[in-house]
């Protein structure tokens, strides 16, 4: 007879806890996925870039990129809105290479593939290290509720022999 007491008496305490709760909890979806596909040639790295979700290299062939994505809602938060991709695009060219020597930005291409919006554009300096000029093709991609920016690179004598593989890695962006 205790025991019911005591059972029956901690379900009252536990429902009543429920029943008298302040607020209603709101579910959220934690984290970000996409698909992007690269080259057999390439394999997924690190140590490129700290903030990119991921990068990709091949040593031997000097070959490197990342992607770095940034969620509608997340720039709406620090009150980063963007009317359309052309405006999020210039606004990350603007300081991109800006401190390097040579820099040199194409006028950037957009393209719409069903739903997403993609922008490039070229982009070359020159590395003291290297002593030699790195090509970039730059891309940005919008969804509905992202922006990711995909940058690929090589030496620039390269710049034909890799540039149609960091095209279709851009393309490839799926969320």
């Amino acid at each position: 007879m205790k025991n019911t007491i005591a059972v029956i008496t901690i379900t009252l305490m536990i429902l009543s806890k429920g029943v008298f709760a302040q607020s209603q909890s709101v579910e959220y979806k934690a984290g970000h996925s996409f698909n992007i596909s690269l080259p057999d040639y390439m394999s997924k790295t690190s140590g490129l870039n700290s903030a990119a979700t991921i990068q990709y290299k091949n040593a031997v062939k000097d070959v490197y990129g990342f992607v770095i994505f940034d969620t509608k809602e997340e720039l709406s938060l620090v009150d980063m809105n963007f009317a359309s991709i052309d405006e999020f695009y210039e606004e990350f060219i603007k300081d991109f290479l800006k401190d390097q020597k040579n820099r040199q930005i194409s006028k950037p291409e957009s393209k719409t593939i069903g739903e997403y919006k993609f922008i490039q554009s070229d982009a070359s300096y020159y590395d003291e290290d290297v002593k030699g000029d790195i090509y970039y093709l730059v891309g940005v991609v919008e969804t509905k509720k992202t922006y990711y920016k995909v940058l690929s690179w090589v030496l620039a004598e390269n710049k034909n022999k890799f540039k149609e593989d960091f095209q279709k890695i851009l393309y490839s962006i799926r969320d």
